[in-house]
């Protein structure tokens, strides 16, 4: 699990056994958290005002139902400040991924997105299932390439096929779109990995039930202590350089987007990770389910 090679915080390589467990072979997709709502009259946290009390010196005018949606600029931008592509949009959610004004006709077969953490996990509560742990995700998205650079392999595109819904060209100002998608893709358009899973690289970001941790822990001293089944990091909070006045808990996220890049954010990988904020929601973010095996008392 992790890698040596690319971000730091994938490292270091360690050794983790892995208890059985089933895993969904998609993300969760518009056509499924419809029934979830429509069975539960379940708000999403975009689509519910910000309280007050929660972000201390937020503007007032800021305090509407909204989330993050990707909106490119037509050239060349500075990467420090992902707010030249990241707008804070009111009334985009769920249903309305691209503002008040846009639809998920035809998207039944695509992942949700505008998921915040509380979302997806009262989704997998409905169903009867769990969030996967990274540790978990890491596995399935492997796909018995054990050290594989990719879910397929070391080759990102073999033989010039797009194996994933990713960025080609420049981000965030060019998108040549080779493997056919702008946005989200059906969640069955690339191959299944080795466990005939799909999506586990690109198309959405997913949610994992672990905190973030800005490092994995090293390989115990003995090969008897290799941890079984871990969870990562510690329900203490970060502090969100945006809003330093606020102490948010963050989750990792695994498998990279349709926004991961050659020239920004290369986490198309199945060590790749990162933090999210739970109460975040953006318009590359989903999940997708597990279901572990209850051993009778």
């Amino acid at each position: 699990m992790g890698s040596d090679t690319h971000y730091p915080e994938e490292a270091p390589v360690h050794h983790v056994t892995v208890s059985g467990f089933w895993i969904d072979r998609t993300p969760v997709t518009n056509r499924e958290f419809r029934k979830f709502v429509n069975a539960t009259g379940y708000v999403t946290v975009a689509e519910t005002k910000p309280d007050a009390n929660d972000y201390p010196g937020a503007l007032p005018h800021m305090l509407k139902a909204g989330s993050l949606e990707f909106t490119p600029p037509n050239h060349p931008v500075d990467f420090t400040d992902w707010g030249q592509w990241w707008t804070f949009k009111f009334g985009a959610n769920w249903k309305r991924p691209y503002g008040p004004r846009s639809a998920i006709s035809g998207l039944d077969d695509h992942p949700v997105v505008h998921i915040a953490y509380q979302d997806a996990l009262a989704f997998a509560q409905w169903a009867g299932k769990e969030l996967p742990t990274e540790t978990e995700w890491e596995f399935a998205a492997r796909g018995r390439l054990d050290g594989a650079e990719f879910a397929w392999g070391d080759d990102f595109a073999p033989g010039g096929r797009q194996m994933a819904n990713t960025w080609q060209g420049n981000f965030p100002h060019q998108n040549l779109k080779a493997d056919g998608y702008e946005r989200t893709s059906p969640v069955s358009a690339f191959p299944p990995n080795g466990y005939g899973v799909h999506d586990m690289i690109g198309n959405v970001w997913e949610w994992t039930s672990d905190w973030y941790a800005p490092k994995h822990e090293a390989d115990a001293p003995k090969a008897c202590c290799v941890p079984e089944n871990p969870r990562g990091g510690r329900e203490e909070g970060s502090y969100d350089p945006c809003q330093p006045n606020i102490k948010i808990p963050r989750k990792v996220i695994k498998g990279g987007s349709h926004l991961c890049a050659p020239n920004y954010c290369r986490r198309y990988r199945p060590a790749a990770r990162h933090a999210e904020a739970v109460d975040t929601s953006t318009s590359h973010l989903g999940f997708r389910c597990v279901f572990r095996e209850r051993k009778p008392p």
